[in-house]
């Protein structure tokens, strides 16, 4: 089993640090006026990995956001991220330019055989399968629309073709702080060589333990930590020493 790891994570709108509620972008706050300068502060707090969204390259499918990305993945932490990478070009503009891996989520749901194809080129280390999940429907495009395909049938489908990481989100925990939903992200792959990041609803340092705990006998790898951070409920030095 390889290292459990925290991702503090950085939602970017505007070029600036935000956090949506429940996914829904009228329900904004903005936390920070510099993505850059707060990836730097989760590095200096211990960070090896960092969890980055461009929320309007998830809303409108392209990159927008790319160029503060980055920007951050030049400091001493890895970089994944999200939103908006719909092409083969998108991913190596990333993977070339310094980020360690790239978030699949709405093509994965969408053009699942392409997304295969991007495994099988670019690694299973590099490419991560992001799954965000309405009552267990797989949703897209900035978790505007939703599926009609399981969440578990997506994350098989993967684990079959050699994918080895997955962020599951369940949307309706997300931004609440009321805590994640952790028998979701066990159930949700089978393959004992896969790794589930669990994201959504961490509001407590007890939260965090309880994923810590749920990771000795499931496949659960990690976690992510947004607005729990932001709202100072716990500090990321806090959470990395659980």
């Amino acid at each position: 089993m390889s290292e459990f790891q925290i991702y503090p994570a950085i939602d970017l709108r505007g070029g600036k640090c935000v956090r949506l509620f429940q996914g829904d972008y009228g329900q904004e706050t903005v936390y920070a006026d510099s993505p850059v300068e707060m990836a730097k502060s989760f590095v200096e707090a211990g960070a090896k990995w960092i969890h980055m969204v461009d929320l309007d390259g998830a809303k409108d499918g392209s990159r927008i956001n790319d160029q503060m990305v980055i920007e951050a993945a030049k400091l001493n932490a890895n970089i994944q991220v999200g939103g908006g990478i719909r092409s083969r070009e998108d991913i190596n503009h990333y993977l070339s330019n310094g980020v360690a891996r790239v978030i699949i989520g709405s093509l994965a749901v969408r053009e699942p055989e392409l997304v295969a194809s991007f495994i099988e080129e670019f690694g299973a280390e590099r490419i991560v399968i992001g799954i965000d999940a309405k009552d267990g429907m797989a949703a897209t495009e900035g978790w505007i629309e939703t599926s009609h395909k399981p969440a578990s049938e997506v994350a098989a489908y993967f684990a079959s073709k050699g994918a080895k990481h997955f962020i599951y989100t369940d949307i309706s925990t997300d931004g609440t702080l009321a805590g994640p939903n952790i028998d979701a992200n066990r159930k949700l792959v089978a393959d004992d060589a896969s790794q589930v990041i669990v994201s959504g609803g961490i509001g407590t340092l007890d939260d965090v333990k309880k994923v810590k705990q749920a990771a000795a006998d499931s496949p659960i790898a990690g976690l992510i930590i947004g607005k729990a951070l932001y709202e100072n409920r716990f500090t990321l030095k806090e959470a990395l020493s659980c």
